[in-house]
């Protein structure tokens, strides 16, 4: 690993058109040097010459930019090669449809020599950008922290570094998993206590890309995929040594009957009810979670916000 130097690792898969803009971002980086890793993940179009025309155009000497590739489709074997190419001391993910401002790495390498070796993870402020254009300023979670990664995704890839020697502790991302791969990964970084520093500012701009998106405009055309990731989570909650492990595994369970009430207000109320009862049975006898429940779910079948944050409270 190389002491002040920061890894950037993006995965692309058919993104010709979106990811010219996250890599001008990422050369308008104010911090140098800098190494960028993009892993090709069997693109279909021209995604690969664009990166090659990139690198070609703005490798320098402090600008080391590898391409790799990854044959397997999974976002995580992707990351997983990009790990094999990383030299620098500190690692970040991003996503080829996102955006980064220009003082981002410096602001993540500041932070960390500031702190002198006492940091692990460092997480950033983002807003998000829907396809309209509106912009809106994503909360920056800081306390309840586990909790809020299940609920909030704290730990989204794009939204943290992270140091090299402690990402090893953790392990390699999960392979397996098609979908929320973060959630899981950000999950199991947390399970590991880590010292975590926090940069209050809007520094990363999380872009909806519609249809192109992992999600696509729907949850329920991917049935079973988010399904898989929450069972993960559970089987990592239920070993680990966490003081309270009950509360965690009862979030789990109420991001089950989040996805039904989203399966439901998309129109799937099949795919709904089978989800929606397993959550509920899960969740116990608790007469305040037997009767606020069923109304959360209500609240978000009706496409109302605001359900996570009443769970983490009466959770």
């Amino acid at each position: 690993m190389e002491a002040g130097l920061m890894t950037i690792i993006v995965p692309v898969l058919n993104r010709a058109d979106v990811v010219p803009r996250t890599l001008s971002s990422i050369a308008a980086q104010t911090r140098r040097p800098l190494q960028l890793v993009l892993v090709d993940n069997g693109s279909s179009d021209n995604t690969v010459e664009v990166l090659n025309e990139f690198k070609r155009e703005h490798e320098a000497p402090d600008f080391e930019i590898v391409i790799t590739r990854e044959a397997r489709h999974s976002a995580g074997a992707a990351r997983n090669r990009g790990l094999e190419a990383a030299r620098g001391e500190w690692v970040m993910f991003f996503d080829s449809d996102d955006t980064m401002e220009p003082e981002l790495v410096e602001s993540y390498l500041a932070t960390a020599s500031q702190c002198r070796g006492e940091v692990d993870v460092i997480v950033v402020a983002r807003r998000a950008i829907d396809t309209a254009g509106n912009v809106s300023l994503m909360p920056l979670h800081k306390h309840d922290v586990l909790a809020c990664h299940l609920l909030h995704s704290v730990l989204a890839t794009q939204a943290f570094a992270i140091s090299r020697s402690f990402l090893d502790r953790c392990g390699k991302w999960n392979e397996e998993l098609p979908a929320w791969n973060d959630l899981e990964m950000g999950w199991r970084i947390l399970l590991q206590g880590p010292r975590i520093k926090w940069i209050d500012r809007q520094l990363v701009n999380v872009i909806a890309s519609g249809e192109a998106s992992i999600t696509g405009t729907s949850f329920h055309a991917r049935c079973g995929v988010w399904e898989q990731a929450l069972d993960t989570l559970t089987r990592l909650t239920a070993v680990s040594t966490l003081h309270n492990v009950r509360r965690y595994l009862r979030l789990i369970d109420f991001r089950r009957l989040s996805l039904a009430a989203t399966y439901e207000h998309e129109g799937h109320s099949e795919l709904a009810a089978p989800l929606k009862q397993q959550a509920m049975q899960r969740l116990g006898t608790a007469w305040r979670l037997r009767f606020i429940m069923p109304l959360l779910y209500r609240h978000i079948a009706a496409g109302r916000r605001g359900a996570a944050r009443i769970a983490r409270l009466i959770i």
